[in-house]
């Protein structure tokens, strides 16, 4: 029960946060980090980004919008066909949850992972409404949305060096994280097989780093795009640098959501509780010493 209060208790400072955006004050406190989240401050941008809109901005802007708002569709329509294909075809993996069980993540753990992932989605969604922004019809919806953005970034910023702290010392490569690779985590098959992996494996790994490192290198981008600190043609590369790395984070994203809810039946307890099944733990991480 504690658990769950202290989950709730988090999606409510968050929510307040969200709310705060849309008071007067929290418009003035997003206006000091930036310009003001209107009309006149998309007006601005545009210029920044384009320039010299005679020799190439133009073109530029044309290429890269039409371009990022490809790769994202592709990332949002392929990426979860092919987890469907998975499925229907392989199927989750099920473990029993009644027998022993391991305790897995601490309670601090679970906290800053909630805090981080509520942000994080929220992230993924705001910066999709900002990519797709005639679909939602632009205006007070899309602008409200940057807002979320920001606040959900600073949010997130804040949780990266707890997660650097907590996890790290079990996320550096070892060599049975080829292994894991090569097999593809044993998600290929339906057998339960031993998998060669510690507390994480190989693709949590890469998670891991591409959330904690890639996450600062989002808000640094972010922040120079949202304050305009650069020339127009550092703006440019921030944006390419941020749209980018946002569609491979937003795959893996994918990925991980897939991972947690749908192949491993019951997988996401663990963040709430803080348990594994114990026949979980001997086969996905059958390198890590129970105790």
């Amino acid at each position: 029960m504690k658990h769950i209060l202290t989950i709730l208790a988090c999606i409510c400072l968050l929510a307040g946060s969200f709310v705060f955006a849309f008071t007067p004050a929290g418009d003035q406190l997003l206006s000091s980090f930036g310009h003001e989240p209107s009309t006149a401050a998309f007006l601005k941008i545009t210029e920044a980004y384009t320039g010299d809109w005679q020799q190439y901005g133009e073109v530029f802007m044309r290429w890269h919008t039409s371009l990022i708002s490809r790769i994202f569709l592709l990332v949002i329509t392929i990426v979860p066909a092919v987890f469907l294909l998975h499925f229907i075809i392989i199927g989750a993996k099920k473990f029993a949850h009644d027998g022993r069980r391991v305790y897995f993540f601490g309670l601090f753990c679970r906290i800053v992972h909630w805090i981080a992932a509520i942000s994080f989605t929220l992230l993924v969604v705001t910066g999709l409404m900002v990519i797709f922004g005639k679909i939602f019809g632009g205006g007070a919806l899309v602008r409200g949305g940057r807002s979320i953005h920001l606040i959900s970034a600073i949010v997130l910023a804040i949780t990266l060096v707890p997660m650097l702290l907590i996890w790290i010392k079990d996320m550096f490569p070892a060599p049975h994280d080829i292994t894991w690779m090569l097999i593809m985590g044993g998600y290929l098959s339906k057998q339960k097989k031993p998998v060669p992996a510690g507390k994480f494996n190989a693709g949590q790994k890469t998670w891991f780093w591409l959330a904690t490192v890639g996450s600062g290198v989002m808000a640094y981008t972010g922040y120079i795009l949202y304050a305009f600190q650069g020339t127009t043609d550092q703006l440019r590369i921030m944006m390419i640098i941020h749209n980018f790395l946002g569609a491979l984070m937003v795959a893996f994203f994918i990925t991980h959501l897939y991972m947690s809810l749908f192949a491993i039946r019951g997988a996401i307890s663990s963040m709430i509780t803080g348990y594994k099944p114990q026949e979980e733990v001997e086969i996905l991480h059958s390198r890590y010493k129970i105790t």
